[in-house]
């Protein structure tokens, strides 16, 4: 592949993205704006969705 043929390319699926972003930000403000942390909780409950539980690890000893 050429370097023009991969720059074309590469301009090409710049504009993709850049009219899906356009598409996701209309139907974002049609709909209300992005979730807020509770309609994302509460959504990710109904599909069952858990997040990972943290893991708290134990302080280190020193050794002496």
């Amino acid at each position: 592949m050429s370097v023009s043929a991969y720059i074309a390319d590469a301009i090409e699926e710049k504009s993709k993205q850049q009219d899906l972003r356009v598409l996701l930000d209309q139907m974002l403000e049609e709909t209300g704006g992005p979730m807020t942390a509770a309609e994302r909780h509460e959504t990710e409950r109904l599909i069952g969705i858990k997040k990972p539980r943290r893991v708290t690890r134990q302080p280190t000893r020193k050794k002496r």
